[in-house]
């Protein structure tokens, strides 16, 4: 999880677990979504389910992910204090503001394995051709 100590401002990546309906109380709009965060500890596959919440008019940026897809949230972490008959509770959302689709990186080609590797020069022009580094 990455910080911008300047702003507060946090970001995660991980898979769309789930995605909850937008709740309206009042004049406050809020969604719910949980994001799968799995590391690897010591060899052992820990698996996290973190709770992120948008509220006003941001309930719909989760809107275009799908269930399952990789997806980068930033996000604020907001903290309150409640009271009610003498008992006090504190609480703590993770308020998304921003969504990026997660980055989906092309598996490298292993040792040994040269099937498909083109020399570098394959697709230089000819001697008769112009050279031309604009693709347009």
């Amino acid at each position: 999880m990455a910080k911008d100590a300047a702003e507060n401002k946090y970001e995660l990546s991980g898979k769309l677990a789930e995605k909850f309906d937008p709740v309206q109380r009042g004049s406050f709009a809020s969604r719910e979504f949980i994001v799968e965060k799995s590391i690897d500890f010591n060899g052992k596959t820990i698996t996290n389910y973190i709770k992120f919440q948008c509220t006003g008019e941001r309930t719909g940026i989760i809107d275009k992910v799908k269930v399952g897809e990789e997806i980068k949230v930033h996000f604020n972490i907001r903290g309150n204090k409640w009271e009610k008959e003498g008992r006090v509770s504190y609480f703590t959302n993770l308020d998304a503001w921003r969504i990026e689709p997660g980055l989906v990186s092309a598996p490298a080609a292993s040792e040994g394995n040269n099937d498909y590797l083109e020399p570098l020069d394959t697709f230089t022009s000819s001697p008769d051709e112009a050279i031309d580094d604009l693709p347009f």
